[in-house]
């Protein structure tokens, strides 16, 4: 296991002109993947969340779906079930519960004639949940909750919203740890602030709701066996609720201004979209006539499809 302590260099206080910073108009919606959207490219959030465009299920995100099923489902057993073995059996059933509820995901598998395609995924879903115990011991963890939604309105008038996969309350002090799993590897040293951004938002949002700042972000890379740790302060999260709002008023001209520019990079090659990217020789749809209106990020319901891994 590797453990690493990233740095933030975003920290700072925030002075009486930021007390409100940019006000926006009426009480707009964004969650961490679709502000990581925004930030990737602003044309990808354009068709993601005013298009509303379909994008078919891949084997990694799906993946990612039922190895958090599983991670979430074990803390309802009792402790001295939480074991490897009894992981693994666990496995199978989600993938069918996830099938039931989103019967589009037996697509992946259309052309697998004698299954072996399947197993051999399922049985990479299995490495990672194993992999996972041999980062931490959930017989001796009880989570204060788990699959947490939360949302809070900050001053600007922007509301934050998503899932916190695992919240941890330590029972002497109260201190709050914020645990996320992914199913991928770790950044490379250097690109560890992208990566915790998703968790300094939700930070920000567990601040603003329990007054008490998280003691610890924890980011489980499953697919290289490593942590990533950070601890934050009020100045970290005052910082983040100024990116955010900066983050909205540019998302709010893009809209207003009907101007979504792509922004090419290696992250293309994994983009559903490329037929309609001007970066391609693609031709965006026409515009929503509701623009305004769709440009707030839709309202999350309970994980039930495939989630980024």
């Amino acid at each position: 296991m590797t453990a690493r302590t990233t740095i933030d260099s975003e920290s700072g206080s925030r002075g009486t002109d930021d007390a409100n910073p940019g006000a926006l108009p009426g009480a707009f919606t964004l969650s961490p993947s679709r502000a990581a959207d925004f930030m990737t490219c602003p044309l990808l959030y354009r068709f993601r969340t005013i298009d509303r465009l379909p994008e078919p299920p891949s084997p990694e995100a799906t993946r990612g779906t039922i190895v958090h099923a599983v991670l979430e489902r074990l803390f309802e057993l009792p402790a001295e079930q939480r074991t490897p073995e009894h992981a693994a059996t666990m496995i199978r059933p989600e993938w069918d519960r996830l099938l039931e509820a989103e019967p589009a995901v037996g697509e992946l598998f259309s052309d697998d004639a004698d299954g072996s395609a399947m197993a051999t995924w399922l049985r990479s879903a299995e490495d990672l949940v194993l992999r996972y115990f041999t980062l931490e011991n959930p017989q001796v963890l009880e989570p204060a909750e788990r699959e947490l939604y939360v949302e809070t309105t900050l001053d600007s008038g922007l509301r934050l919203r998503g899932y916190v996969d695992r919240l941890d309350r330590a029972a002497a002090t109260g201190e709050l740890r914020v645990v996320d799993y992914k199913t991928g590897r770790a950044p490379r040293e250097g690109f560890e602030q992208r990566a915790m951004f998703q968790m300094r938002f939700y930070a920000l949002v567990l601040w603003r709701l329990y007054g008490q700042v998280p003691r610890l972000l924890q980011l489980i890379y499953l697919g290289s066996s490593e942590i990533l740790r950070y601890e934050p302060d009020e100045a970290d999260l005052r910082a983040t609720e100024r990116k955010l709002a900066a983050l909205w008023q540019a998302i709010r001209r893009a809209t207003d201004n009907r101007d979504w520019r792509p922004s090419p990079s290696r992250l293309c090659d994994w983009c559903n979209h490329q037929a309609l990217c001007p970066a391609y020789g693609g031709t965006p749809p026409p515009l929503p006539e509701a623009t305004a209106d769709t440009a707030a990020d839709e309202a999350p319901s309970p994980r039930t499809s495939p989630v980024d891994a």
